[in-house]
């Protein structure tokens, strides 16, 4: 026998942000690299927060964390690119996910006919306007309208799942 629902007015109970992660973790997501070119030169930041959200207008969204110090920079631009990773491309996504000064430093990239980084060998790469941004806690959802797009049928995504990397036909390996 089931019971009923909690009551929205009811105490809600604080869940632990530990089993929260474990939890979602479970859950496989790909791995992006968000990128921007500046007059100063490149920019870019891993975000494993990404999911295709409208057809009609064309729409992406993407959770950068609040503390990201790159997302702010890329905002003010009201334009960039989401580079999904290849399964080898593991190293990028941590460099780019690192403190690095120049985390473009040995990639190969080039510009999208939009002006904006696609790195080389990814899966796919969307080229977005700002659209919107939301309260998302800990982190900002962005909802970006797509520009342009497109995708390399030969190449698989890097997976990430349980704290690591793993790929479509092995287990996590631990991320760097």
């Amino acid at each position: 026998m089931s019971s009923a629902p909690p009551s929205p007015d009811g105490p809600v109970e604080v869940v632990d942000p530990r089993v929260m992660r474990e939890v979602m973790g479970t859950f496989a997501s790909g791995v992006t690299v968000v990128t921007a070119a500046t007059a100063d030169g490149p920019l870019g930041f891993t975000c494993q927060s990404f999911s295709s959200l409208s057809l009609d207008p064309p729409l992406v969204v993407l959770a950068p964390a609040r503390s990201s110090r790159t997302w702010p920079r890329l905002r003010d631009l009201g334009r960039f690119c989401v580079n999904v990773l290849a399964e080898d491309q593991d190293g990028i996504s941590a460099a780019f996910a690192g403190p690095a000064a120049d985390r473009f430093a040995g990639v190969q990239w080039h510009l999208s006919r939009q002006g904006q980084p696609v790195l080389d060998g990814v899966v796919a790469w969307i080229d977005c306007a700002l659209w919107a941004e939301y309260d998302g806690g800990d982190h900002t959802l962005v909802a970006g309208r797509v520009l342009d797009l497109g995708a390399d049928p030969g190449r698989r995504p890097l997976l990430y799942h349980r704290g690591g990397y793993g790929l479509l036909d092995g287990g996590p390996r631990p991320a760097d």
